[in-house]
């Protein structure tokens, strides 16, 4: 090799790690550029909002950039991993962090491009209903279609079928409807404890959303028809008893162990 050729070979290397060397001062630029646009936005975000990197991309659109800034702020704390790809801006309180809402864990499950999917039921619903003081960390989810049940960080989340088309006016009914299908599942819950308390909700409900309740029924097991003929009873609602009963074969009973004095109607609907 002649001098000319070296000369040449040491020019070429040095341009090389020049250029890298732009490229990568561009790189970290472009990054904490990137960095501070997200940072930005997730300022804005609500305390135990749950997001992913795709709602960070409509004004920028590199993917593998934005991925490693949230890495970078999930290990300074500015932001909390969920799941793989779920994030969360976490609330600090004086026992410590707060986990997202059940909502927001499940959100896009629920809802997608503005149409309802789905909604919780179960357990989460037992307590808002004041049937039992027990948390879990198995969410429920009512959906018209059944799929696996899937794990989201220290969540799972299990999907229960609902036949009623599902709309926002008739979900907290659906939710007292499920509860009494599995009124024998509700953990840490007397059976006499819970047909008190529901007797109680329903009878709170207007005219019109116990009809509801009883028309949405109908698509519902037998059993959860003949308990709720028997809730609205108590309630002092006979106007859908002709309905229900119909929809009942009369000679069909229906086993509710436990103490049942609170509820002197179950006779009449065959639950022993």
């Amino acid at each position: 090799m002649n001098v000319n050729s070296t000369n040449f070979i040491y020019i070429l290397s040095s341009f090389l790690v020049n250029k890298l060397d732009i490229l990568y001062l561009w790189d970290k630029r472009e990054l904490m550029k990137i960095t501070d646009y997200i940072s930005n936005s997730i300022d804005r975000l609500p305390k135990g909002y749950v997001f992913t990197y795709t709602d960070l991309m409509d004004e920028v659109n590199q993917k593998e950039a934005i991925i490693k800034a949230l890495n970078r702020m999930t290990a300074t704390g500015k932001i909390m991993k969920l799941s793989k790809g779920k994030f969360y801006k976490p609330e600090n309180t004086p026992f410590g962090y707060l986990q997202p809402s059940l909502k927001q864990v499940a959100k896009d499950l629920l809802e997608k491009n503005g149409k309802l999917t789905g909604y919780l039921t179960g357990y989460s619903i037992y307590n808002k209903l004041g049937l039992t003081t027990q948390v879990s960390n198995t969410i429920q989810i009512g959906s018209s279609k059944i799929r696996p049940s899937i794990r989201r960080g220290k969540y799972k989340i299990a999907f229960l079928r609902q036949k009623n088309t599902i709309t926002r006016e008739n979900i907290p009914l659906l939710q007292i409807l499920d509860t009494i299908r599995n009124i024998k599942k509700i953990p840490d819950s007397p059976l006499e404890a819970s047909l008190k308390r529901l007797r109680i909700i329903i009878k709170r409900l207007s005219d019109a959303d116990q009809v509801s309740l009883a028309k949405l029924a109908l698509k519902y097991t037998p059993f959860t028809r003949a308990l709720l003929g028997a809730l609205l009873e108590e309630a002092g609602n006979k106007a859908m008893k002709e309905l229900l009963k119909n929809s009942l074969n009369p000679i069909t009973t229906y086993s509710l162990p436990g103490k049942k004095p609170s509820l002197q109607s179950l006779i009449n609907w065959n639950i022993q």
